[in-house]
């Protein structure tokens, strides 16, 4: 799609499952399960979703995927099923900005992979990567609750990486896109935000992954600070349905790209693209 400036164009790099009661955290089964049906280990379908966007000279990625750091048994339990490389629509060494919403594995783990000797090496590198410099300190002192969403191997690779960026707060990278950072899911993830014209394009990452978890009470059992992501996610969908915003949901199978509205009820709803 053409948008204002930008060229932006949705990116699968693969699909995957996680528990359906730690993507709803305290909200029953009995409810969420009447949105998106579980299967029988009780794990719902979901994707790595991302934008690749192009602005004269800059191809800007948002996110990269689980990517294939994967032993056997983590592919089963997550169901991972990566797109090739070949099927992306760009090349790795054409991406010049990186945008890292945060670094857990669905978001950062194709940052790097192993080459022919078996060694690991940068998937894009000419890219600057962005990141928040808040989320670069917790991924590398985890707390109990999110170590096993950190690769080592991602750590590793950025603690070294020439194109690190690490920002501080809500930063401006581009006329018309920007990263603004929240806390509540993890601390230092940033959401984006990009206008092309009257109404923007906003992708909010985890702070509302699929349209499923646009009522403000189903949010994920993952995040750090419930509390805080709630304010968080309300301010969001606030300016979303004040400024008519499109809002592309990261992990959601089926739908990629809603408006916000209410219900009778006044709850947030997503009205998806085409509907009604």
């Amino acid at each position: 799609m053409i948008f204002g400036s930008f060229t932006i164009r949705e990116v699968v790099f693969g699909r995957f499952r996680l528990d359906g009661g730690c993507m709803f955290g305290s909200v029953p089964r009995n409810l969420w399960a009447k949105r998106i049906q579980p299967d029988e280990e009780n794990c719902i379908p979901l994707v790595a979703r991302s934008l690749w966007i192009t602005q004269g000279d800059r191809r800007i990625l948002i996110d990269c995927g689980m990517g294939e750091l994967w032993a056997e048994p983590q592919r089963r339990i997550f169901a991972i099923r990566n797109v090739p490389e070949l099927d992306w629509g760009f090349t790795p060494n054409s991406v010049t900005d990186l945008i890292l919403t945060h670094l857990h594995f669905d978001h950062a783990g194709g940052l790097v992979r192993r080459n022919p000797s078996g060694e690991l090496e940068p998937m894009f590198p000419n890219a600057r990567i962005h990141l928040q410099r808040a989320q670069w300190d917790q991924a590398r002192n985890p707390t109990l609750k999110d170590r096993a969403s950190y690769l080592p191997e991602t750590v590793r690779f950025l603690a070294t990486a020439p194109g690190l960026t690490l920002h501080e707060g809500d930063v401006k990278v581009l006329p018309g896109l920007h990263l603004h950072r929240v806390d509540g899911h993890t601390r230092g993830q940033q959401w984006v935000e990009i206008r092309g014209g009257a109404e923007p394009l906003f992708f909010p990452t985890d702070v509302v992954p699929t349209a499923h978890h646009v009522p403000l009470a189903y949010h994920l059992g993952y995040d750090l600070c419930a509390e805080t992501l709630l304010r968080e996610k309300e301010a969001l969908l606030n300016r979303a349905l004040r400024e008519k915003a499109w809002v592309c949901f990261q992990h959601d199978a089926h739908t990629a790209l809603a408006r916000i509205g209410k219900s009778e009820r006044g709850q947030f709803v997503a009205e998806p693209l085409g509907a009604g």
